[in-house]
């Protein structure tokens, strides 16, 4: 058996629902967003899971006690899975920042890659802090289930890292909406993507919503 790694996005944040830059800033999920967390444990309480890691901000942690709990494992901790810091952007909009950061903001848009927020981190530096997890991972259980539990910046980045994409490219080729799967078997040849952004295991009256 191989390793397989899922990557779960947390659920809906008032900052996921506005469009709003949200990264080091630790805001609680909204009822639909827990309502996210509990569906995806439902959905996956009978898995064979052989470990669980989490971001240590609040919404990722709500997002991953809900399977925790119906599984009776305890969640390893992380600050390499934690979102991108968005420094002087964190709680703007993009138009807000486009007209107080207009320079900045638009190098980022070109290559995130290589350009950072005003004040924050660049995609290389997310790609390094979490790629130390993704090792950790592989080194302690080379087969078996291991749950992500992150944020949608930094899944994109982990999966560019691991597919061979461009980090400065995870914002135009790869998608995670909120409460989203994303899964990877580590196989002979490299890992391989099996399933991106999935939302199956949502309610009939979750799928139709948003997700940003």
């Amino acid at each position: 058996m191989s390793l397989h790694i899922y990557f779960l996005r947390h659920g809906e944040t008032v900052a996921s629902r506005s469009g709003g830059y949200c990264g080091e800033l630790d805001i609680e999920l909204t009822a639909i967003g827990r309502e996210m967390a509990a569906a995806f444990a439902e959905a996956y309480r009978t898995f064979p899971w052989t470990a669980v890691y989490c971001s240590p901000k609040r919404r990722a942690l709500d997002t991953a006690t809900p399977i925790c709990q119906a599984i009776g494992m305890e969640m390893q901790v992380r600050e390499g899975l934690k979102e991108i810091a968005y420094g002087q952007w964190e709680g703007m909009t993009p138009e807000e920042v486009s007209l107080s950061y207009h320079d900045d903001f638009i190098r980022y848009l070109a290559d995130p890659g290589w350009n950072a927020p005003t004040g924050g981190e660049r995609a290389v530096d997310i790609a390094r802090r979490s790629h130390v997890v993704l090792e950790e991972i592989e080194q302690k259980y080379p087969s078996g289930n291991v749950l992500v539990v992150s944020h949608k910046a930094t899944i994109r980045i982990m999966l560019c890292g691991l597919l061979g994409i461009d980090v400065g490219r995870y914002r135009d080729r790869l998608s995670a909406p909120v409460a989203s799967v994303s899964a990877v078997e580590f196989g002979n040849h490299g890992p391989l993507l099996h399933i991106l952004g999935d939302r199956a295991h949502f309610p009939e009256h979750l799928r139709g919503l948003p997700g940003s």
